[in-house]
């Protein structure tokens, strides 16, 4: 298998430099979709089509940073490292920028989920999809390593059933961090001995509202009136497989 990088930054510009319409939308649909069978064909769906001016702005920091460039150097880098085997497909990647700051379309814990743990429609499809968002502040430090996350959680899922249960979930993200070259073990004792127990008493769950509340804390859940169990800080269970993996190097 390999990388590949599929340009979109200056087609959404060309998208959402038009005026926020019906027309606009359907333009987004047909680049989304096969006007014949309905099938992805360009995985964009991250972007509101319907965003307002601000988003002209973030693609704009994006292509000054030269932000797909960078992703095409990652990827090249990665392609150096894999190995031959029986998937032979190149994988497209996209950047996606999704609207957490002025629109409804997107709730920003959920869609961040389905963009790291529902991806099976992707990887079928040889699809993979960094995301960014409009309330981050861009550098090409964070470029590479979204990009690196991403492109590693496609190659998880080639060797690897979905996640079900909340293990499934930190051991996913456990090898994200190994070889993506995250180390972290900066929480403080109190913060990893709540996420270690929530995390020893869980594991085994396949709740969805028991692994969101890891994931992303109690203010998340809260949000979707989803139950809480106490992960109040600022750490949560993204942080605790970074320290998990640190700890096992």
């Amino acid at each position: 298998m390999k990388f590949e990088l599929i340009p979109i930054i200056d087609t959404m510009l060309d998208l959402y430099a038009k005026p926020r319409s019906k027309e606009r939308f359907q333009e987004y649909i047909s680049m989304l979709r096969d006007g014949k069978n309905g099938d992805l064909t360009l995985p964009i769906v991250g972007f509101n089509p319907m965003a307002k001016e601000h988003i002209l702005q973030k693609l704009m920091e994006l292509k000054e940073l030269k932000a797909e460039q960078v992703i095409q150097d990652t990827l090249k880098s990665i392609n150096i490292i894999l190995k031959e085997g029986q998937d032979q497909r190149t994988f497209k990647v996209v950047l996606n920028l999704a609207d957490d700051l002025k629109g409804g379309w997107t709730n920003s814990y959920t869609t961040d989920y389905d963009s790291k743990f529902k991806i099976n429609a992707l990887v079928t499809r040889a699809f993979c999809t960094p995301f960014f968002w409009t309330s981050e502040s861009y550098s090409e430090q964070l470029i590479r390593r979204r990009t690196l996350e991403y492109a590693f959680r496609t190659i998880y899922w080639l060797t690897n059933p979905k996640p079900k249960t909340l293990k499934d979930h930190i051991e996913q993200e456990m090898y994200v961090a190994k070889m993506s070259k995250i180390d972290s073990d900066n929480l403080d004792s109190n913060e990893f001995e709540l996420l270690d127990n929530f995390f020893s008493k869980y594991q085994e769950s396949e709740d969805y509202g028991i692994v969101f509340n890891f994931l992303y804390g109690d203010n998340a859940s809260k949000s979707l009136e989803f139950s809480t169990h106490g992960v109040t800080g600022k750490a949560n269970g993204f942080d605790y497989a970074k320290v998990i993996h640190s700890r096992r190097i």
